[in-house]
């Protein structure tokens, strides 16, 4: 996996930390298939990205706090509203038994929370599941289970293949509760008609 330290979050020319990758149509692989992702690290060592538009099957969030014994059965009834709303999601591939947490700025943990850009972090310790469970967790918040990684230079060559699109992500987009329109939420911010980019991708 990629390194994660703060200083490298600055987005610079031709890193695309802090953006959206989007699937293209033509994405062969099917665990990307109309995958958006939103970039937590990219740099000559690589790349590592969440994907933010698949929703983890059969999994509920309040369950798996009592799995992780953040929260006895008994006091389930007690969480804060925001945590019945919340989905677990496949963020990728790789250590699909770790959880990541991307969520809004306004939580910060020393030496656990990597600022990726002035307005998200990334959280990868079971500290924030706790808060979030006292309600004094993050205003927005995204679970995922594992991460997408790609060895130094595959994202390029991917990229070069027409394999992905990317645009600037936006708080709005990444945390949106209704997950089947992030695909095309994220398509339209780049001015491309869904439909058309479908019927485009067969041709030559």
């Amino acid at each position: 996996m990629p390194s994660l330290k703060p200083e490298k979050n600055v987005n610079r020319d031709g890193y695309l930390d802090g953006q959206l990758l989007i699937a293209m149509p033509s994405m062969g692989d099917p665990r990307f298939a109309r995958a958006v992702i939103y970039m937590c690290a990219h740099s000559a060592d690589g790349a590592m990205g969440i994907i933010i538009n698949q929703r983890a099957p059969n999994i509920d969030f309040t369950e798996l706090l009592e799995q992780l014994n953040i929260v006895p059965q008994a006091e389930r009834i007690r969480l804060p509203s925001a945590v019945d709303d919340m989905s677990v999601y496949l963020g990728g591939p790789v250590e699909t038994g770790r959880g990541f947490v991307l969520h809004s700025a306004d939580y910060y943990k020393a030496d656990s929370t990597l600022p990726i850009d002035e307005s998200v972090c990334l959280t990868a310790t079971i500290d924030i599941l706790r808060d979030i469970a006292k309600g004094s967790g993050p205003d927005k918040a995204l679970l995922a289970l594992g991460y997408a990684g790609w060895a130094p230079g595959q994202l390029e060559t991917e990229i070069h293949a027409n394999g992905w699109l990317h645009c600037p992500a936006d708080m709005e987009l990444i945390f949106d509760p209704h997950v089947d329109r992030k695909y095309t939420k994220a398509l339209t911010k780049i001015g491309i008609d869904p439909v058309r980019l479908v019927n485009d991708s067969g041709h030559a």
